[in-house]
């Protein structure tokens, strides 16, 4: 896999992200800014499965390195936003 940049793929998030801003701002002309987030974690899933295959496909995959890599995101966006990380009874 090569590490290239990818424009199109910046651009789309940008846009998933601004649509959330805007739905958060009150902008009435696009409802549902909560599309903008399965956009963004949709871009997200197809990076970390390209990563995945790309270093499975040249076997220099390692779960524990990818856990390296991926666990410190995880952590620190549990702590910036505890509600994200704590199950409530319905």
């Amino acid at each position: 896999m090569t590490d290239e940049y990818r424009a199109e793929i910046d651009g789309l998030r940008a846009i998933a992200v601004l649509s959330v801003i805007l739905f958060h701002s009150g902008v009435s002309f696009l409802p549902g800014g909560f599309v903008g987030v399965d956009v963004f974690f949709v871009i997200s899933g197809y990076l970390i499965t390209a990563i995945i295959i790309g270093e499975m496909y040249e076997q220099t995959f390692s779960a524990a390195d990818f856990s390296d890599l991926v666990l410190p995101h995880t952590l620190r966006s549990s702590f910036a936003n505890p509600s994200s990380s704590v199950c409530e009874p319905a």
